[in-house]
């Protein structure tokens, strides 16, 4: 036990839930849960803990030296406080763990960037410090009175390493050291190893002050860009419009170039505006949507202009309204999966099979029709759709019409979260 360790707590609000999202994303947040996984003698406790927390069940989570704690509460309402214990390093221990963070200076820069890298801890270990819980480390107390980690335990195992995945101190807080300690011991060893290195010797070398004359001040930096794009002027006169010329769709081809170049501007000065980028040169119907889509923060054209894209594209109204959405969703490719339907064959589809099947949990897999690239979830209005980059598009159902639900995802779980979620909120909303 260390005897001067701060007894320094942190609390954590209760996490919503998680429908279909992994509980790590971080290589130290899979490394917790392999540790629970490894301990637990009974596995259907490890699932329990899964869907208890990912059904939101944990609350507030407190962490402090060797223990966290939170109320888990069961699908009959029941709660329980579960606790799980990790042993605290030694002063000793943290002694040698700062000897090792300060030797390298990535170290202390990842630190200081609140990341976790594998060389840090694997000097770590080879210096005898064990940061990450191994087999057995995870030591559990639970009021049900289970004498092994319970789905309590394992809920609160879970829902702990979402929280390592947004900030690594919460392990160093779990072995016994909060932020502030651990950045202020890390100073004080940085300093005096600064204050041991040799000092320069008086005056510079003749050859680099001749050079240095040569030297070129740098440049003034980069000026920010403007909040936004400046409004073309108005071309509403007295004056009848010369033939062949019409003043609302010049008005709005202005505006459009004036929104390119604002988000051309902007990535250029390192603040990326986020307009959808275009796969190669667009057909004239894809550019018809693109004008379409308006400017990059989303503002609609003029309905007279709307009805000449709509022509112009070969799409009704509603056709254009649909395909501007999944424009804004993800440019050419976004429209492609909306308007395109293809079977995936061969290697494509072994990749789209393996993707659902690990996609969930077996007994949380839900109930998929497929058509071609489609798979629309049965009983629901929700549909996944695979595009040929092996991307995940949501979709949902709306006046009898697929829409795009957002934007693309790497699996199907984290796409259909998406429909859900999008659903959802125009349900509150409503």
């Amino acid at each position: 036990m260390n005897d001067h360790a701060i007894d320094t707590e942190r609390t954590f609000a209760a996490l919503p839930p998680a429908p279909g999202r992994g509980f790590a994303r971080t290589w130290w947040g899979h490394a917790w849960l392999k540790a629970l996984e490894d301990t637990a003698l009974d596995a259907q406790q490890v699932r329990t803990g899964r869907r208890l927390a990912r059904a939101g069940a944990v609350g507030a989570v407190s962490v402090r030296p060797g223990r966290i704690t939170a109320v888990v509460h069961d699908p009959d309402g029941s709660a329980h406080r579960a606790d799980v214990l990790l042993e605290r390093l030694s002063d000793d221990e943290w002694a040698r763990f700062l000897d090792v963070a300060v030797e390298r200076s990535g170290h202390l820069a990842a630190l200081l960037d609140r990341d976790l890298p594998p060389h840090l801890v694997e000097d770590a270990t080879a210096a005898g410090i064990e940061l990450l819980p191994g087999i057995g480390d995870l030591e559990p107390e639970c009021d049900c009175d289970a004498w092994d980690h319970c789905g309590h335990t394992a809920a609160l195992c879970h829902l702990v390493a979402r929280l390592l995945d947004q900030d690594p101190f919460v392990l160093l807080l779990m072995r016994g050291r909060d932020e502030r300690a651990l950045f202020g011991e890390l100073r004080a060893r940085d300093t005096a190893a600064d204050a041991d290195e040799p000092s320069a010797p008086d005056g510079v070398d003749a050859a680099e002050a001749y050079a240095a004359a040569c030297v070129l001040p740098s440049l003034p930096p980069l000026p920010d860009p403007p909040a936004e794009p400046g409004l073309p002027p108005s071309l509403v006169t007295e004056a009848a419009p010369a033939p062949g010329v019409d003043p609302a769709a010049l008005e709005f081809l202005a505006a459009q170039t004036a929104a390119a170049a604002h988000s051309r501007l902007a990535g250029a000065l390192g603040t990326p505006s986020g307009d959808p980028l275009t796969d190669g040169e667009p057909t004239v119907a894809q550019d018809a949507v693109r004008l379409a889509a308006g400017a990059p923060d989303g503002r609609p054209c003029d309905g007279a202009v709307l009805d000449r894209l709509a022509k112009g594209s070969g799409r009704s109204r509603a056709q254009l309204e649909r395909a501007v959405r999944a424009w804004r969703a993800g440019g050419q490719a976004g429209l492609s999966v909306l308007e395109e339907e293809w079977t995936p064959g061969g290697e494509a589809q072994a990749r789209a099979r393996a993707a659902l099947e690990s996609a969930w949990e077996d007994d949380e897999r839900p109930c998929l029709r497929a058509a071609g690239n489609r798979w629309t979830v049965v009983g629901t209005g929700h549909q996944l759709r695979l595009a040929r980059d092996g991307r995940w598009w949501p979709y949902r159902k709306e006046d009898g019409h697929w829409v795009p639900a957002g934007g693309p995802a790497p699996d199907p779980a984290t796409a259909l979260a998406a429909a859900e979620g999008a659903t959802a909120m125009d349900e509150e909303a409503g």
